[in-house]
Parts: structure tokens; sequence; C-alpha cells
């Protein structure tokens, strides 16, 4: 694990409140980090509606598959999460869905939930055998140590790379009566998710149907932690699941306040994975506008995002526009270099397919020696439009990944 904190953290991890129906514990099981957590056990009350996304990966992991399975299942018993740091458990064969099976049956029989109902992740390094032997010997400890308020070191206990732990929370009131949101996720480095993110973890003690509450997921996901990068890689891990236990006995399907609220929860753990990205020094927004339509917004707006040469740029503190028109005409995306026109901060820098006559390179100069920097770009061609997030890319991604394994 990266030992020191990015400079764009948070000032600590937030206080979250309690979620009604939802209780944590974690301890650590020694999977694959030495002296820290690295195992969390989220046990929801009975009732509970469970909504997820998950990596479209073609080597996805044996846990991201088991999930997926029982999404949708019957939501009249309890349901279970257990996630592990240190070991992906992807691309290990049969050990790999050996090792799940065995997770959620002796997790089924320490917290009685059905084993339809338990749901486990796990992330770290790929390729390796897990000893799950090391979890299923804590799960009497973890189920002992359940606590509504054991939330933060929930989210310690699912860090790799991360350098802090990340929560966010949101309430709305529905009828007159208040509803909670809180979120946990982790995050850092091999992130550019793809129908999914990392791992997300978010609780609610709103009542929704499975049904609503899946398409409500799956559509915010799209919005949010399908619209950052780190590195331009999936994960064969990335899982985001949304449990609401209905204990406010609230019913938010289909209320727009809600909706509202666990999108502000989505976004603002998307932007702390981005702002944690390994070696990152400056957090980036990247705006489309003029698009053909908001799918080719998007893909310009990732291209310019993943784009090494823009990434280093920044990190450089560059406002090297050139290669920001290089990313846009290689996404694949229609564009015309006669209307397109980009900003730096507030300084317009290229206007109709050439450098902008007022432009003055210090203005721009001076934008990107802030910690949060903006890019627009405006293609000129229709209403399409879109905003994605990334980090810069400095030497420490590489001093962190290449002994990633050490």
């Amino acid at each position: 694990m990266a030992s020191k904190i990015s400079p764009l953290a948070p000032a600590r991890f937030p206080d979250l409140p309690p979620i009604a129906g939802v209780q944590f514990a974690a301890v650590a099981a020694g999977v694959g980090y030495s002296g820290r957590t690295d195992v969390m056990l989220a046990q929801c009350a009975p009732g509970t509606s469970i909504a997820g996304v998950f990596t479209r990966s073609a080597t996805r992991s044996a846990a991201v598959l088991d999930c997926q399975a029982k999404l949708g299942s019957a939501t009249t018993a309890g349901a279970a999460i257990l996630v592990n740091s240190g070991n992906s458990n992807a691309f290990t064969g049969l050990n790999g869905a050996v090792a799940v099976s065995t997770i959620v049956e002796a997790t089924a029989s320490a917290t009685g939930i059905p084993t339809n109902r338990v749901f486990t992740a796990s992330t770290g390094v790929i390729g390796e055998p897990l000893h799950h032997e090391r979890i299923t010997d804590k799960l009497p400890e973890l189920n002992s140590a359940l606590s509504a308020d054991g939330i933060e070191g929930a989210a310690r206990a699912i860090m790799t790379t991360d350098t802090y732990a990340k929560g966010a929370s949101a309430t709305c009131t529905i009828d007159g009566k208040p509803v909670s949101i809180a979120g946990i996720a982790k995050g850092s480095g091999m992130i550019a998710p793809d129908m999914a993110t990392m791992l997300v973890y978010i609780f609610t003690d709103a009542l929704v149907d499975q049904s609503a509450l899946q398409d409500m997921t799956a559509r915010l996901c799209d919005q949010t932690f399908n619209c950052i990068t780190v590195d331009s890689d999936t994960s064969t891990s990335d899982s985001l699941l949304v449990a609401a236990t209905g204990a406010s006995q609230v019913n938010a399907a289909g209320d727009a306040g809600f909706e509202q609220a666990l999108h502000k929860v989505m976004l603002d753990l998307a932007h702390q994975v981005v702002r944690d990205g390994e070696g990152a020094t400056k957090f980036v927004e990247i705006t489309v506008t003029g698009a053909v339509d908001t799918a080719s917004a998007r893909t310009h707006g990732l291209s310019i995002a993943n784009s090494p040469l823009v990434k280093t740029a920044i990190a450089g503190e560059d406002p090297n526009w050139g290669r920001v028109v290089m990313a846009v005409g290689k996404s694949g995306a229609p564009a015309d270099r006669d209307t397109l026109s980009i900003w730096f901060g507030d300084t317009q820098v290229a206007e109709d397919g050439w450098v902008s006559l007022n432009y003055v390179e210090a203005d721009a100069a001076a934008h990107m020696k802030g910690d949060q920097i903006r890019i627009r770009v405006d293609c000129g061609m229709g209403d399409g439009a879109a905003t994605v997030w990334t980090c810069d890319l400095t030497h420490r991604y590489i001093d962190i990944n290449a002994d990633y394994r050490s």
C-alpha cells in the first residue's frame, strides 16, 4: 500500500450517519498484507434490496461472476457482503471458484444468511491463489464484532494502493421523513470503469424494490463511475453494490430527491477515487460540448483523459493544447478540425481549428499551476455534451506499479 497520502485527499474520513438495518466489522486476516485490516463484513437486515453493476472484463473474477448470478434473488432474507483486500482471486481457475464457494458457505453458516444472499469481492494481486481459510477462520470474530458505526473500519479494510479511506453520505426528505445514504469505496490504480467501478458499497435505509434500485444504480453509475479514469485500465474485479434496507419504511422508488442524493454520494466517491489516483497531484475535469451526440462527447472526453501525453503535460504544468487536439482526433468519434475550440480554465487557447487570436500562454500556464484543472473542448458539430474526470500522470505512478507485488 502506498504510504504517502495523496495531496488531493480530504482532510479526514467524513462523519457518516449510521444506516438503520446494516452493521459492519473489519479484521486483520493476513490475506495479503501484514499488520493491517484486510477483511470487512457488512450484514443487512431481512428484506434488503441489493442492486449491482460489475466489470464487463472478459477475465473478470470468480467473485464477480458469483455476484452477478445472485442479483435479483428473493429479498425476504438478510444479506451479507464480505470483501478482502490483498488478493483479487482473479485468473485463478477452479481454485478461484472453490475459494468463493467456500467463503460464501462459511459466511452463510456464521451469519445465518442464505448463500444466495451472500455477496463477496476480492481486490489485490491478480493470478495468485487466495488462501481462503485465512478469511473463513476470522468469520466468527467478524460476526461478533458487527456494529452500526463500523463503516470506517470497513472502508479501511478494502484499501490496496489507496492512500486514504473513502466515504460519502447524503440525506433527503420524502413525505416529510428523513432518508439516509452512506457509501464507501476503494480505488487508486487500474481505474477505467466499464459498467461498474473499483469496489463500491453504498447503503441506505430507504425502501426501494430491487428492480427500481437496479435501474437507478445502473443509470447513475454511467453518470459517475463510468466517467472517471486514472490509467485507462479496467479491473477484473470491479464491483458496485447498493443495499436498501427499507428500515426507514419510506418508499424512495421514483423519488427525484432520493435519486439526486444517491447521485451525490456516487459522484463524491468517484471523485475521491480520482483524487487518490496513484501518484496524482492534480484533479482534472474535462468537459466536451458541441459533439454530434452524448456518446461521442464522452468518447472524446475519455480519449483526452486517458492520453499519457495530455496527462504528463498536466503534471508538468504545461498548457500544451496540441495534445488535446491529438486526443480528439484519435478518439474515433466524429470531429472536425476546423470547428474545434479549446479552453484551459477560463482561457480560450484555440478556436475554429486554430490558435485563438487573443491567446496569452501565461494565462493558461497560471491555471495549470493549480491542483484543480479544467479543460473544455467544443466540437462545434452538435448538441452532445459530457464531463469526465481524471488526474495527472507522474513518475510516482511508475514507482507504485513497478514494484506492486514486492
